[in-house]
């Protein structure tokens, strides 16, 4: 219906264009004719005819059609979109694999943890604990029995290099039962040929010895370690309510004694290798 009212207008507009233009072709021609016409009234006559004429040659815009209203919801998710790509462009907080390597950073930088050192290992594994307490026989020499250390006394090799970090982290104590003098000089010189006195800083004072296992148990109770290490399953059950904690070694398997005792098959593995804990 609307359509049908603005052809009828255009073709109304046209006819009165044709018919306003014969009348002015006639008014003009009688001025020139007329003998005494005014050369300012043709003048101003063409003028008023000229602008006439572009008036009603203007174009009649034609009117837009009203667009349909697009869906809300898409909308509305394109826009989110747009927006977010925008913040995602301009913040540069988290930038792909690709672009880090055209920074020259490689991705297995924030991927690859850095190997700790045996110190931090030690620190670690001791979780604060400033002194300790270690029995030698079984654990850091390669004899066993005080009857063996008669003989001859020799510092396991793969123990030295845990062994020397501790005596240099901590306040450490070592204890080893003993039948007589003899005994006592062997194992100060095995101590002393790799080095904990030197490398290691220990105090000769701190290496202790005793001839019963109640001794030693005795000597770890006075001293009030943060941790104590053993190879006697008794004196590891006996100090659990009184040392904070205590490392159990075992070549054969070490089962549950307290909450605050670790098993290990031997010292260099627990406090050495995270994995073997």
């Amino acid at each position: 219906m609307g359509d049908l009212l603005k052809e009828e207008l255009l073709d109304l507009i046209r006819r009165f264009n044709a018919q306003l233009n014969a009348k002015m072709s006639n008014i003009i021609a009688l001025f020139l004719n007329h003998k005494n016409g005014s050369i300012g009234a043709i003048a101003g006559l063409a003028i008023a005819f000229v602008f006439t004429w572009r008036y009603l040659k203007a174009p009649v815009g034609r009117p837009r059609r009203l667009e349909k209203p697009r869906n809300s919801s898409s909308a509305t998710t394109s826009d989110n979109s747009q927006s977010a790509g925008e913040s995602n462009s301009s913040s540069g907080a988290c930038l792909p694999c690709s672009s880090l390597n055209e920074y020259g950073v490689s991705s297995q930088e924030f991927t690859t943890p850095l190997p700790l050192s045996l110190a931090q290992v030690v620190r670690q594994q001791l979780n604060g604990g400033r002194k300790v307490t270690c029995q030698l026989l079984g654990v850091i020499l390669e004899e066993s029995t005080p009857e063996d250390l008669q003989k001859h006394a020799v510092v396991r090799p793969s123990v030295v290099d845990v062994l020397l970090e501790i005596a240099k982290s901590c306040d450490l104590y070592l204890i080893a039962r003993v039948l007589d003098d003899q005994s006592e000089e062997k194992v100060i010189s095995a101590l002393d040929a790799v080095g904990v006195f030197t490398i290691g800083g220990l105090n000769r004072n701190k290496v202790l010895f005793c001839s019963t296992e109640a001794g030693r148990s005795s000597f770890v109770r006075q001293l009030e370690p943060d941790w104590h290490i053993d190879t006697n399953s008794e004196i590891i059950s006996q100090l659990a309510r009184f040392i904070r904690y205590q490392l159990h070694i075992s070549t054969f398997g070490v089962g549950y004694i307290a909450s605050n005792v670790f098993g290990s098959d031997s010292l260099e593995h627990y406090f050495g290798c995270l994995e073997k804990n």
